[in-house]
């Protein structure tokens, strides 16, 4: 059993630890917060034993080897960096970082000390998304994609009462597109890989960060338009089009399953099986990487190329970040 610690003690870190128990991988060893009652509160239901307020006695201690981050952006590359020069493997949120500089420099320390990186990018992992993408070979010579994700974050009426959540705050690396925006430029990558141009186009808050966007990813034979907000929902389905047939999904970061239409008229729907801990299909990725002592070359390149699209994203509409400084 690999015996993990988590960074962070929010809702998805609980959703993680959970997932990284119900793959049977993992044991919940550690938990880190700047307070040690928050990560007792937080840990002792999921079994931990050991409680940390400080990184280095994460880092040197025998009884954790990964490590889960899910601290606010900004701090992923200082994190991920420290712990695993202290010779642990680590899994971190999605973003992996805050620009492609950082995303770089943390790959090659992972590489420089033996350990395992990895994006906590779910959706590439479930088997509803597996098979949407060998769907995409059946549909002919592709033409037009389009990839929705746009939803009201609870936190936008804080940000307009005044306050100023971490979700709207450039101090964190936040935003719309290092956000709900991530996963639309994250599932065209997947399914993709890098595109040939990138154009961007964004609406910011006067806090410095995009509530909305929308990006245009151009490959040799094809179009690919992201549409990202974090102030308004979408209730469209996102399409794949080919020349023989399209695919029609809702919901893609989960992706419960798809609809092919063939241009003669016939309609087939998939859905697989899924768990209903959908981050555990991520989490088993990471322990299989962790027990062959060697990273997904795929998995690493999908995080550059995501970093570079994020990064020229937010210099075309003008977002920047202290990180970036």
């Amino acid at each position: 059993m690999i015996k993990l610690a988590i960074v962070g003690t929010n809702w998805i870190s609980e959703k993680f630890a959970q997932a990284a128990l119900e793959s049977g991988k993992f044991t919940v060893r550690g938990v880190y917060s700047r307070a040690l009652e928050t990560a007792k509160r937080f840990g002792e239901p999921l079994g931990a034993t050991s409680f940390f307020d400080s990184l280095d006695e994460l880092g040197i201690s025998t009884d954790i080897d990964a490590v889960y981050i899910a601290s606010p952006n900004s701090l992923h590359c200082q994190q991920a960096i420290q712990l695993m020069r202290a010779g642990k493997h680590v899994i971190c949120e999605k973003p992996l970082a805050s620009n492609i500089k950082e995303v770089e420099q943390m790959l090659e320390v992972a590489k420089e000390n033996g350990v395992i990186l990895m994006e906590a990018f779910k959706t590439a992992y479930l088997p509803n998304f597996i098979e949407l993408k060998k769907a995409t070979k059946e549909l002919g010579r592709l033409h037009k994609v389009h990839l929705t994700y746009c939803q009201y974050s609870s936190r936008y009426q804080r940000y307009l009462d005044g306050d100023n959540p971490n979700t709207f705050n450039p101090e964190f690396s936040n935003g719309s597109i290092m956000d709900i925006g991530f996963y639309s430029v994250a599932a065209a990558v997947e399914l993709f890989g890098a595109p040939s141009k990138i154009q961007a186009s964004g609406h910011l808050l006067e806090s410095g960060v995009d509530a909305h966007g929308t990006v245009l990813l151009s490959y040799p034979d094809f179009d690919v338009t992201l549409e990202h907000s974090k102030v308004s929902n979408s209730y469209a389905a996102s399409e794949i089009q080919g020349e023989e047939a399209s695919l029609l999904l809702t919901h893609f970061s989960e992706c419960l399953g798809f609809e092919k239409r063939e241009r003669s008229g016939e309609v087939t729907s998939v859905s697989l099986p899924q768990v209903e801990n959908s981050m555990m299909y991520e989490a088993e990725a990471f322990a299989s990487m962790i027990i062959a002592q060697e990273m997904d070359p795929h998995a690493m390149q999908r995080s550059l190329d995501i970093s570079r699209i994020i990064t020229e994203v937010r210099l075309q509409t003008g977002v920047l970040f202290p990180a970036d400084k």
